[in-house]
């Protein structure tokens, strides 16, 4: 497996995703485009991507001019049904590739709330078997529309559209289950000042001490959501990989049979 990781910052790594991809074989092959690295013109030499998150906003094509070529080749990954897994930011991009709108939550939401499966989630390849409420890491103050026709799989009280799956190879994560505990630690550590300015002074350290208190609680539960999906869009990539180029039925959602394939054997233990 050869995977693209456009990363949209040099402080939101892969992570735990890229340990988990690396273990089930995977080659990774990251880029900083707004740093300088070149896209690629096309998905050729690539079995899938992840597109990173990051503080940018996603329809800020101005001071990010790298974001319109980024959903061309978004685009045609899709086309060509190699997997994508965005996350954060990814996710709001992905959304936007396929003509959907990016824009301010109505609630700046940090931590790791609740988040719950949704039927349609409960039914995905990546998700099945999965407690059907999470506690996954949140830090950002956009949302976006889902694209016509995708499937709603995560859903939560201050953020409706958390996870969606376009076709059959496309999947958005609004959360950071890529984030590691000690990861988190550090962006706490390193940008908990931003959280504060969102909301007056007592408020905001309120809210920061909440959510590093919550890393604790909730962030090997997280991780392990992490290695369950990571591992199950490792096998998705070797899939599709298999497959070749597709015919039109590929982009198409999942059925039942391609689902109970792909979860076959050893079946993720709660949460």
């Amino acid at each position: 497996m050869n995977v693209l990781v456009i990363q949209n910052n040099p402080q939101t790594p892969v992570s735990l995703v890229g340990d988990y991809l690396v273990a089930a074989g995977a080659k990774l092959a990251t880029i900083l485009p707004h740093h300088g690295d070149a896209l690629p013109k096309t998905p050729q030499g690539y079995d899938a991507a992840i597109i990173l998150g990051g503080p940018q906003h996603a329809g800020d094509d101005a001071n990010y001019p790298a974001f319109p070529p980024m959903l061309d080749l978004l685009h045609a990954f899709h086309e060509q049904a190699k997997p994508l897994l965005g996350l954060c930011l990814g996710s709001q991009l992905l959304a936007r590739a396929f003509g959907e709108k990016v824009r301010r939550n109505e609630e700046f939401e940090v931590g790791y709330p609740p988040i719950e499966i949704t039927e349609d989630g409960k039914e995905d390849p990546l998700l099945t078997g999965l407690a059907p409420r999470q506690r996954i890491l949140q830090w950002h103050e956009d949302t976006f529309d889902m694209p016509e026709g995708a499937a709603h799989l995560m859903t939560g009280a201050a953020c409706r559209n958390q996870a969606f799956r376009f076709g059959r190879t496309t999947y958005g994560f609004q959360c950071h289950f890529e984030v590691s505990v000690d990861l988190a630690k550090q962006w706490f550590d390193q940008w908990g000042h931003t959280i504060v300015k969102r909301f007056e002074e007592q408020t905001g350290r309120e809210v920061l001490d909440r959510a590093r208190d919550e890393i604790a609680r909730y962030g090997g539960r997280a991780a392990n959501f992490c290695r369950v999906v990571t591992q199950r869009w490792a096998a998705l990539v070797q899939e599709a990989a298999r497959a070749g180029r597709p015919d039109p039925a590929s982009l198409m959602p999942l059925g039942h049979e391609f689902t109970q394939h792909l979860v076959s054997g050893e079946r993720a233990r709660d949460g």
